[in-house]
């Protein structure tokens, strides 16, 4: 099992995700660099019906492994999306950012280890004790169900956030670098696999965390796109090589005329930036 792979979490889903790959062979690293791009990239179905969720996910599923389902798709499908993602051969990352007292994220948790999830969030700001109870309630759960313990992340401060929002409007005095590198090590603490974190505070988090701590970022935006409402962004390259594991890419794949066109040109990209 490669060093970087999260305890208990299977070999075969994390081997594409590790920044650490010096206990494989040149053979096998080879084969992990080609197919690392499809692993790295998860395309956020964040659409409005389950109609246009399977028209991407049918373009798309033969190219990267996870899809991510969020409050939009959630609300309007319920379990059905993640139902009609796993048919499809695709994987599951449930974006819900769960924030609430520790017994209802830890039977919510319960239940998405049912449904067959592969990645979930919760808020760090729930605190310590929420994070490790819904962490052990899940990881009890999938070994009662007989299915893999689902990777378990912590939400620090969302990409729409900016330095005056924090400072201004929150009232929490740390800049976001350390804020958000302090809720990491929140997570860390409390048994989380990882952090959803952008680019601009991997760095950070790695240095003061390691390397076997999963980060996702989210905020990507591919050279020339749309920077919507997103405050905190990067390429796909400038977080790959910052040492995040996993990106999300949303709006600039799902409204884009082509698609797959553009999650090819990811790819490329991600390929490049090995």
């Amino acid at each position: 099992m490669p060093k970087g792979t999260p305890t208990g979490t299977p070999t075969m889903f994390w081997e594409g995700y590790s920044n650490d790959r010096t206990l494989i062979s040149d053979n096998e690293k080879g084969e992990q660099m080609n197919s690392l791009p499809k692993e790295q990239l998860i395309v956020a179905l964040d659409v409005d019906d389950l109609k246009q969720a399977e028209r991407l996910v049918e373009q798309l599923v033969g190219y990267i492994s996870t899809f991510k389902i969020g409050l939009q798709l959630f609300s309007n499908s319920g379990p059905d999306a993640i139902k009609m993602v796993k048919d499809r051969g695709g994987r599951v990352f449930l974006d819900l950012k769960f924030h609430d007292i520790p017994n209802t994220v830890a039977k919510a948790s319960e239940e998405l280890v049912k449904l067959g999830v592969s990645i979930f969030n919760l808020h760090t700001l729930g605190g310590v004790k929420m994070m490790r109870k819904s962490a052990s309630a899940a990881r009890k759960k999938a070994k009662e169900v007989g299915l893999p313990p689902p990777l378990i992340l912590g939400v620090t401060i969302l990409t729409s956030i900016d330095e005056r929002t924090l400072k201004e409007e929150l009232k929490i005095k740390r800049d976001i670098k350390n804020y958000v590198s302090y809720l990491s090590s929140l997570a860390k603490k409390a048994g989380l696999d990882g952090v959803v974190a952008s680019a601009g505070e991997i760095k950070k988090i790695r240095k003061t965390l390691g390397e076997d701590f999963i980060i996702l970022t989210p905020g990507i935006r591919p050279a020339g796109s749309r920077v919507d409402d997103q405050k905190r962004v990067a390429t796909p390259t400038e977080a790959i090589k910052a040492g995040a594991n996993l990106i999300v890419v949303g709006r600039p794949i799902i409204l884009a005329s082509n698609p797959l066109r553009v999650v090819k040109n990811i790819l490329k990209e991600l390929g490049n930036a090995q």
